[in-house]
């Protein structure tokens, strides 16, 4: 039989980035990402390409499918009987839905689960104005659910575990003569250096890059790998405004020149294998590698794995059991919060992207 730890929560809702899922659905999507930012209509006709390469379907809804799956077997193993909603903020199902179905159901303390283990405004900030949104929502119809957002997770012991297992798994991959000598490099999501400068204070430094790095250090450590560099992937604004770099690619042939010729590429900054990563990573990498005749072994995202449901029932049990935070990274804690509040004082305080 089932039993609830604690009685002060009564669902879990995932809250992701959403993408389509058929050609027709592609165009209206990206126009709902980039609304407001005065995209110009061939960036999206550019970008398009990319989803239609597969066959109009990006693989975040089911890989957040799958992650639901194993969280509430994960649940089910603990014992505890907590229902999990699935919403996203850029298309189907919408977290307002999500939203109309929790409150059709009873759901009045709903625990948030956002699919980002970062901080910065597209990480941690742009989910609390979600959650904002469903609250308004539902109060227009005179509905009213609390919405706690479950804690940053980059530096959370599963975490790193997990990929520092999959960076060893992907070194043994290579052929032997090259393992010793193969470059570790994790990736992830560059952004405007101006939003990653606001998505911490002046005094202690752009929360958002530094997390990336600090879990790049403590899963390298994990792996027993010594050096390794931090690059960035996916930029897509102007040239004129200033992004984090060196981008990946860029990176990979500036080391193929100086002689390497193997890499294994660690996707740190994604929970599972998003657009961005199959186009970025496993198809523009991929065909420059094969031009210079460099291997690339990219590392598998954290995502699907039973440890990745494991960590974020551990996040519920902190909240429902007021368990200590287990966090293995020295920057300071980020901690759930009510109603789409600011994790702290002066956190991914940027409130609008520049232009793509």
């Amino acid at each position: 039989m089932n039993v609830r730890s604690s009685d002060s929560y009564d669902a879990l809702l995932v809250l992701s980035f959403g993408g389509p899922e058929g050609h027709e659905e592609v165009r209206p999507f990206l126009e709902n990402v980039t609304r407001g930012r005065g995209i110009p209509p061939e960036r999206l006709d550019e970008v398009a390409v990319h989803y239609h390469h597969f066959g109009g379907v990006s693989p975040i809804n089911q890989l957040n499918r799958e992650i639901i799956a194993n969280v509430e077997r994960e649940l089910t193993q603990r014992g505890m009987d907590l229902p999990v909603y699935f919403g996203n903020r850029n298309w189907l199902p919408y977290g307002t839905e999500a939203a109309d179905q929790m409150a059709a159901d009873g759901v009045k303390n709903a625990l948030v689960l956002a699919t980002s283990a970062w901080g910065g405004f597209s990480g941690c900030r742009q989910y609390q104005e979600d959650i904002q949104g469903m609250v308004r929502h539902l109060e227009e119809q005179g509905k009213e659910i609390t919405f706690t957002k479950l804690r940053q997770f980059y530096d959370h012991p599963r975490f790193i575990q997990q990929m520092a297992d999959s960076v060893r798994e992907s070194f043994g991959k290579l052929p032997a003569e090259l393992r010793a000598e193969a470059r570790l490099v994790f990736t992830a999501h560059s952004i405007p250096t101006a939003a990653d400068n606001a998505s911490g204070t002046p005094e202690d430094g752009p929360l958002y890059s530094q997390q990336v790095r600090e879990a790049s250090e403590l899963i390298a450590q994990a792996a027993e790998i010594a050096d390794f560099d931090l690059v960035w992937q996916s930029r897509s604004g102007s040239p004129e405004i200033p992004w984090l770099e060196p981008d990946i690619v860029d990176h990979a042939v500036d080391l193929n020149e100086k002689g390497q010729k193997a890499l294994v590429v660690c996707p740190v900054g994604f929970i599972s294998d998003h657009m961005e990563v199959i186009w970025d990573l496993d198809s523009e990498l991929m065909e420059e590698a094969e031009k210079r005749n460099m291997l690339v072994e990219r590392v598998a995202t954290v995502g699907p794995s039973e440890s990745f449901a494991a960590l974020v029932v551990d996040l519920i049990e902190e909240v429902e059991l007021k368990r200590t935070i287990e966090k293995l990274g020295t920057l300071p804690a980020r901690g759930c919060t009510v109603n789409g509040a600011s994790c702290a004082e002066g956190c991914c305080t940027i409130r609008k992207r520049p232009a793509a």
